[in-house]
């Protein structure tokens, strides 16, 4: 490092807000610190798109709503906003807001070589700060596998996987899908191949 070199200035949740809304591209903000948003493989878009679809048609009429990609959620207990990949709030409270939502139900990530340890590991225990959240959901883009992290009665984050062939059951909102629902019209593999 170059002695004369500044270290990166940390910015405030509103000075991160008043940049977001001026940027051409998505950042996340994590305790000051500022983060590019990388772009998604068509896998990535495909799985996103059969969970937002199956998502929003078991919703609809109801007082819950699914978002998806470009709307930001502060957990404000961890000092973050995210771009979830999608998620789900059923509180009023958040309607109110047209920008950033706080009090998801259920999220979901879908993972790339790039976003893996970071989705399931820090960004993770930095979601289950907040008191809404029911379930955490993992959806990989490299091989058919889905993980839901349940929040149980006790508090207590239960490990619910599922593969190819199974269903998905999203209790939080009610929901039971086909793991081969999530991954139509991709190519994702059931397995990783080997050699």
């Amino acid at each position: 490092m170059m002695a004369n070199q500044a270290a990166p200035r940390s910015l405030s949740p509103e000075e991160y807000l008043a940049l977001e809304a001026t940027s051409d591209e998505k950042h996340e903000y994590v305790r000051g610190e500022v983060f590019a948003m990388a772009g998604t493989s068509v896998a990535h878009n495909v799985i996103t798109g059969n969970l937002h679809a199956a998502l929003r048609a078991h919703l609809r009429g109801g007082p819950c709503r699914v978002l998806f990609e470009s709307v930001k959620l502060r957990v404000d207990a961890a000092n973050v906003y995210f771009y979830p990949d999608l998620f789900v709030t059923c509180d009023p409270r958040d309607a109110d807001d047209p920008l950033v939502q706080r009090h998801a139900t259920l999220i979901v990530e879908v993972l790339s070589e790039s976003t893996s340890d970071y989705d399931r590991g820090e960004k993770f225990a930095d979601y289950r700060r907040s008191s809404s959240l029911q379930e955490f959901v993992t959806v990989d883009s490299r091989i058919q596998q889905v993980v839901v992290y349940r929040r149980n009665d006790t508090g207590v984050w239960e490990f619910h996987p599922a593969e190819a062939g199974g269903e998905v059951v999203l209790a939080s909102v009610g929901l039971t899908l086909p793991v081969a629902a999530i991954y139509e019209d991709t190519s994702v593999p059931v397995r990783l191949r080997q050699g």
